[in-house]
């Protein structure tokens, strides 16, 4: 309670704060003056001369409140208390004491020299310790709970001023201004608080003290979000939003909706809502499995699934524990969301392992598949030449097949943009994986009825083994970020975007088709670094800013790692298709006759260790392959080293 009414003051008008502490100064004063006599005349019964006190006591207190507001005292009371306000306090003691030199002559009233400059030194005394004190308690009241932050709110709307009542009532935030856009609405108030232009704003963070800065822009874009923490990333405090107005469909706004920034936010494009019926076409009432479900986009796939009501979704993963998280977090969502009538199985396995992957499909009568099991970690991939080619190429080529044994309706691969014109072992097998699929594609109605098809897109942004986790980790660990080359640059988009994108891609499927997802401009991974060095609160230490916090440091290209990637291996073989997120890409193929060759070979040579075989084999396959380090796999180096 009391917290609350020391919130609701602390966010009240100026006016109505200088106007308590004058009223204070008013009742104070004439005691002050009182107690001057006492030590004067040595006697604190002074009754006597009470009579002829009063009129010196009005005099007094005016002046001396005149003097401090004058001055503008009384606008230093919890927000700021530093030399400035010593400062104008002694100039307004000095005022006092002057005004009351002058004034002795002109009113009969009893104010000996010694009284006035006394009183001015109690007046000092009182003025300072009284606001000490005030702000003493009003900090150590608001911030006596876990959780009490002084919060600027960005967004005057609807959205912010609900959101700023609630915190007020809350007794667990202190909301203390508005900043807005709107010139219509600068420096007016909106209920208590007053709001800001955004360049006035970020002074008043620094006056105020401000500890987190709140975005009220539910329906705001994601370019203009981008725009907005930009420019509040100036002030290195903690950045929080609300959700999106889809989200806030009631119409109610409560705390823990508040939730931080992220970046992840940033980078992506404003969001298109899916084509309802390419959403569900392949997985309402169906059978649906999906390979690598453990993995960033595969776990994804599996949520958007699950909301979709397939009759089963089987989820097939090697590795146990990521099997078991996502499993927890589909019954997590079907709880939530009351989902009901759907089925999922979690099953171990691996995509190298054909058997197991027919007696799946056929078990279940599998009628979609999303393949996402994949080693897509470059550098990784490189120290592991065979296991690469097994997991990425065998792999998909024996998930393939089981689907066209089993009399799978659509399979779709999750690709990447590495594949085209690859620099590394990964890209390349990747290539090669879809052209499995492509060449598998041709025998639709001759020995089949399967749609293959494939997805090819950029990185995803928060994925295991991508930068932000690995740039958050080093912020919090105090730096340096390390970022391989000043000029490297990458296309991104978000989890949730790419696996929709996935699903509706693969609902438009004729056959052999290789989509490309709209991937928007490409980001430099150093302006990513720097953006997260911000958003996290810190400053960026460089050639121009020795005393900043977090250093980037430039460690030269792994393995197999180019400048850009690319989606396209022609520029004039892109279509676009129903949707405008989605294009279609006519690219060359490799027959089967000539594919099945290539795998054999391949096989012959992973089962030697041969990588340099692997790596001519490769070369010769048309998939574009033109590798830009030796050859660094870790097994194959030391028996080369062993037997030299």
């Amino acid at each position: 309670m009391i917290k609350s009414c020391i919130a609701r003051l602390v966010v009240a008008s100026i006016w109505v704060k200088v106007f308590g502490l004058m009223l204070i100064d008013l009742i104070v004063f004439p005691i002050l003056l009182w107690i001057c006599y006492s030590l004067r005349l040595f006697d604190v019964s002074i009754y006597y001369i009470v009579p002829k006190l009063y009129l010196s006591e009005i005099w007094v207190s005016v002046l001396a409140v005149a003097s401090l507001f004058i001055c503008r005292v009384y606008h230093f009371v919890i927000r700021t208390f530093n030399e400035n306000l010593i400062f104008r306090l002694i100039i307004a003691t000095a005022m006092t004491v002057i005004g009351l030199f002058l004034l002795k002559n002109v009113i009969n009233s009893l104010l000996p020299t010694s009284v006035i400059l006394m009183f001015g030194f109690m007046m000092f005394l009182w003025v300072l310790l009284s606001r000490t004190i005030i702000r003493f308690l009003v900090r150590n009241i608001l911030s006596s709970s876990k959780v009490s932050k002084r919060i600027a709110i960005y967004g005057a709307g609807a959205a912010g001023q609900q959101i700023a009542q609630t915190l007020v009532n809350s007794d667990e935030h202190v909301p203390l201004f508005f900043i807005d856009d709107d010139k219509n609405l600068i420096n007016r108030r909106a209920g208590r608080l007053k709001i800001y232009s955004a360049e006035a704003g970020l002074e008043a963070l620094r006056r105020y003290e401000i500890d987190e800065i709140l975005i009220a822009l539910p329906s705001v874009s994601r370019a203009r979000k981008n725009e907005i923490v930009e420019f509040l990333s100036q002030s290195h405090l903690r950045i929080m939003e609300l959700p999106g107005l889809t989200e806030l469909v009631d119409g109610k706004i409560n705390i823990a909706d508040m939730k931080e920034i992220n970046i992840i936010d940033l980078l992506g494009r404003d969001p298109v809502d899916p084509v309802p019926e390419l959403f569900s076409k392949n997985i309402c009432d169906q059978i649906v499995m999906v390979t690598g479900a453990g993995g960033s986009i595969g776990s994804e796939l599996c949520r958007q699934i699950i909301r979709n009501r397939p009759k089963l979704l089987l989820l097939f993963e090697i590795s146990e524990y990521a099997l078991y998280a996502i499993e927890q977090d589909l019954k997590d969502i079907m709880r939530k969301e009351s989902i009901t009538g759907v089925v999922v199985h979690p099953l171990l396995g691996s995509v190298q392992n054909t058997q197991r992957l027919t007696e799946i499909m056929q078990t279940f009568k599998v009628d979609t598949v999303y393949h996402a099991a994949a080693y897509k970690h470059v550098p990784m991939v490189e120290y592991n030449v065979v296991e690469g080619v097994q997991n990425n190429i065998f792999g998909t080529y024996n998930t393939a097949k089981a689907a066209i044994k089993a009399k799978v309706k659509s399979f779709v691969l999750i690709s990447t943009d590495k594949a085209v014109r690859p620099t590394n072992v990964m890209g390349t097998t990747k290539r090669i994986a879809e052209l499995c699929l492509q060449a598998l594609a041709t025998e639709k109605g001759k020995t089949h009825d399967t749609l293959f098809s494939m997805v090819r897109f950029g990185n995803v942004l928060g994925s295991s083994g991508s930068v932000i986790p690995l740039f958050k980790k080093q912020i919090e660990q105090g730096g340096p970020i390390t970022v391989t080359d000043e000029r490297i640059i990458r296309y991104f988009m978000t989890i949730p975007e790419a696996a929709q994108l996935v699903i509706q891609a693969g609902a438009m499927a004729k056959g052999g088709d290789v989509f490309i997802l709209d991937m928007g401009e490409p980001v430099k991974i150093v302006d990513l670094a720097r953006n997260l060095i911000k958003l996290s609160g810190f400053s960026v230490r460089d050639e121009k800013h020795p005393d900043g916090e977090i250093e980037i440091r430039f460690t030269g290209l792994r393995p197999g790692e180019k400048l850009y990637e690319e989606l396209l291996i022609g520029d004039d073989n892109v279509e676009p298709t129903y949707h405008q997120r989605i294009m279609t890409a006519h690219e060359d193929y490799l027959p089967l006759e000539a594919l099945n060759a290539l795998i054999t070979e391949l096989e012959k040579a992973c089962d030697n260790n041969d990588c340099e075989r692997i790596r001519n084999l490769l070369l010769g396959a048309p998939a574009g392959y033109q590798p830009v380090s030796n050859l660094a796999d870790f097994v194959w180096t030391k028996q080369r080293n062993l037997t030299h």
